[in-house]
């Protein structure tokens, strides 16, 4: 299985395809129900529709494809398994779109396309190189390109395609989102919250702090009825207890070495009069490579900041090792405390040797994990084994990170002295065994004792410290200056802002009774008590900026325009949750992708590609 996942991801990392080409496969490669001749046949279906494993394939492939550009490291199983539910989400909610389109006989005529065409031209259309000129979209180039094509363009093909699928889409949220209505007062009421600002000066009484445990009495009954009251806060999730082996992929000492040397190869060839330009393509040397920019101390690292700073204009440095790797620094200006630089970033990585060591070890291990138990198979490559425990929650081991595919074998696969395949993630390979699975259920009350004690006795400092803030506000109101009675009672008086209703405030928190009381405040009046945050507060407001009216008017068009345009995406997320959640599907991607196995050696075995 891992072996099948490296070799696939080779050829993965070679496609390339226009981001909206996959809306012209919906509509000139399959009808609206996603059925196509071509394939092994259907994957799954919607509503009694067909899904085909060209569609899925094709999403499939897109979706890894960003991910593969986006990351240096090869695809990992983890990551593979995450890609195929994205996939199969895609098409699903594709063939829901169009069942409901069709049911709306939503349709786009000819003559909305040519409209669209010529006023509203695609992303992916602004930034071919057809239509640029010194890098710019040039809409006469555009305009040129819709007057002379012919019906058998390629392009103008891609185009029809594209507005085939956008504008019934269109129609549809339009439909679905056509009560989205917005007034002015609500609008306004947005950009002031936030836009206004206030500054206060608050006295903190934090009932941890300042309120004894000694003066809190917990009883037995107490404990019981919290627990009766809100049991359904100790729900545990389903757990399993595992074993694991761990193959981590962090770079060895050697790797370490390696990039050294690798870097110290290529500042020599800078030394012999390389050129520094052509040496930012060359393999192992970091995305991160090139113009820095300007910057003055205290931006970057100390160790790579005093080499920057110590070296000659044009003068490369010899390689100076961070976190981040090697660098070699070039100095292309000074100005002041200031500086221009370019770099050559070597990271620290796996030398191709350290990692097909690695992977040896990981088929090694998976090949022993076949006919031995976990124990035998670490012993016999000398590696360890730990315990751990996953949940439906929170599928994770040290080492190798999220194990959400491993959880997923445990809960729906295993049994009890089973081991599992190897797995991939992005920090290293995995394998198991499992232990012991348990079904979610509750905590008990006993277990749950202390942690309720804990949230009982923090709720009687709470009101302990209110007292004390009453008290506290008495002296305000009765004409004692606040500073005074702060004083007095031995509490801190505190600065804070100015902030919006938006900011989060350190010691108010964000959006709670705190933040909302200030912005009740007129100039120089004092609070009531406030609980926020497990704390205790009087607010008192020193000033108040309010929101720019005018501001708000010359920006209202847009702000109106952009929060309709979230709402109705929004609207369409909704009821496609409510229609999926109504649909009969049928996902036969277990069948269709897997292997044979002992249990169905009838599975049919269907590649990727």
């Amino acid at each position: 299985m891992m072996r099948q996942m490296r070799e696939n991801t080779k050829w993965i990392m070679l496609i390339t395809a226009l981001a909206f080409v996959g809306l012209m496969v919906f509509t000139w490669g399959m009808d609206v129900t996603g059925v196509t001749s071509m394939g092994p046949g259907a994957i799954g279906s919607v509503n009694g529709e067909s899904i085909s494993y060209d569609a899925f394939n094709f999403a499939y492939r897109r979706i890894r494809d960003q991910v593969a550009d986006s990351q240096q490291d090869p695809v990992t199983s983890q990551q593979n398994r995450d890609i195929e539910d994205a996939a199969w989400d895609e098409v699903v909610s594709q063939t829901l779109i169009y069942q409901e389109l069709a049911r709306r006989n939503i349709a786009v005529s000819d003559e909305e396309i040519q409209m669209a065409a010529r006023t509203s031209p695609p992303p992916e259309f602004r930034t071919h190189p057809a239509f640029q000129t010194e890098g710019q979209f040039d809409p006469e180039k555009y305009f040129s390109f819709l007057a002379t094509s012919n019906l058998d363009d390629q392009l103008l093909l891609q185009l029809e395609a594209y507005y085939r699928e956008v504008i019934p889409r269109s129609k549809l949220i339009r439909q679905l989102a056509s009560d989205v209505y917005l007034s002015d007062a609500e609008l306004w009421r947005a950009y002031r919250d936030a836009n206004e600002q206030v500054r206060v000066r608050y006295i903190p009484l934090n009932p941890s702090q300042r309120v004894a445990d000694s003066l809190i009495t917990i009883e037995p009954s107490e404990l019981r009825r919290y627990y009766d009251d809100n049991r359904e806060e100790f729900a545990v999730p389903a757990q399993a207890s595992v074993k694991v082996v761990v193959l981590d992929k962090t770079p060895l000492p050697s790797d370490t070495v390696a990039a050294g040397e690798y870097a110290a190869e290529l500042w020599q060839e800078l030394v012999d009069g390389a050129e520094f330009d052509d040496l930012l393509s060359r393999r192992g040397v970091s995305d991160g490579s090139g113009d820095l920019g300007w910057f003055g101390r205290g931006r970057m690292v100390e160790v790579f900041e005093e080499a920057a700073f110590a070296s000659a204009v044009g003068v490369p440095t010899e390689p100076v090792k961070t976190d981040f790797g090697y660098h070699i620094i070039e100095v292309l200006d000074k100005a002041g405390d200031s500086i221009q630089a370019r770099q050559i970033l070597v990271p620290v990585v796996r030398t191709e040797e350290s990692e097909l060591d690695l992977l040896t070890m990981a088929d090694s291990l998976e090949t022993l994990g076949e006919a031995r138990t976990i124990e035998e198979a670490a012993a016999g490559l000398g590696l360890t084994v730990q315990p751990a425990t996953v949940t439906t929650d929170f599928a994770f081991v040290a080492g190798a990170g999220s194990v959400g595919e491993g959880a997923d074998w445990a809960f729906e696969e295993a049994s009890p002295g089973d081991v599992s395949p190897v797995y991939e993630t992005a920090q290293g390979f995995y394998m198991m065994e499992l232990i012991e699975a348990r079904e979610e259920g509750f905590i008990s009350a006993e277990d749950a004792e202390a942690s309720i004690e804990i949230t009982l006795r923090q709720r009687k400092k709470i009101e302990v410290a209110v007292s004390e803030g009453e008290e506290i506000l008495a002296a305000i109101r009765g004409g004692e200056a606040i500073e005074n009675v702060a004083a007095r009672f031995g509490v801190e008086l505190r600065d804070a802002g100015p902030f919006t209703r938006q900011d989060f405030v350190p010691a108010l928190g964000r959006q709670n009774a705190a933040v909302g009381a200030a912005f009740g405040l007129n100039e120089g009046e004092v609070s009531s008590v406030v609980k926020a945050n497990n704390n205790v507060l009087l607010i008192e407001l020193m000033a108040y900026t309010p929101a720019d009216t005018i501001a708000w008017d010359q920006q209202v068009v847009s702000q109106r325009l952009a929060v309709t345009q979230s709402l109705r995406q929004t609207r369409l997320q909704e009821w496609l949750q409510g229609v999926r959640a109504a649909a009969k599907i049928v996902d036969l991607r277990d069948v269709v992708l897997r292997g044979p196995s002992d249990d169905n050696p009838n599975r049919i075995q269907t590649p990727i590609f």
